[in-house]
């Protein structure tokens, strides 16, 4: 455990803030005609209840920084730098989060559905965890390779 840094410990609280928004509200219907995730009329879901799909990457995403954490404190050997994995893995998932919140928010009709209070959660979570592990990665030296070689 001594060989965690800071940067382990932002990515794994980014994980835990990712893991546990999935849960919080996401989305909320304002009007009474207004349709989201089957359910109709004025009311809050989470992003566990409204994305079927989405939430199992998210969660597995959410769990990376804590694998990072176990391979920096175990001293793993590996043939990329520590964190790249969890640092591309956190990109996706703030991609995907800016995509079901901002550009196709789900929901009918889109304009009645608003942004609740664990979205923001969940994008900060992903941000965390890509400052982390983006950190992480750039205190590994690369070793050059010689001209000429793949």
């Amino acid at each position: 455990m001594k060989r965690l840094t800071a940067n382990e410990l932002v990515a794994m609280f980014g994980g835990l803030l990712l893991a546990g928004a999935l849960f919080a509200n996401w989305y909320e219907a304002v009007s009474p005609l207004a349709e989201l995730a089957g359910a109709t009329g004025v009311g809050s879901l989470s992003g566990w209840e409204t994305h079927d799909i989405l939430r199992w990457p998210l969660l597995v995403m959410a769990i990376a920084p804590f694998i990072l954490a176990y391979i920096v404190a175990r001293d793993h050997q590996l043939t990329w730098a520590r964190g790249e994995l969890t640092a591309v893995l956190s990109i996706f998932a703030f991609g995907a989060l800016l995509y079901v919140g901002v550009i196709d928010r789900p929901g009918e009709p889109a304009g009645q559905i608003e942004l609740e209070w664990g979205w923001y959660v969940a994008l900060l979570g992903s941000v965390l965890m890509l400052a982390g592990s983006a950190l992480r990665t750039g205190e590994t030296v690369r070793r050059r390779k010689p001209p000429g070689t793949i």
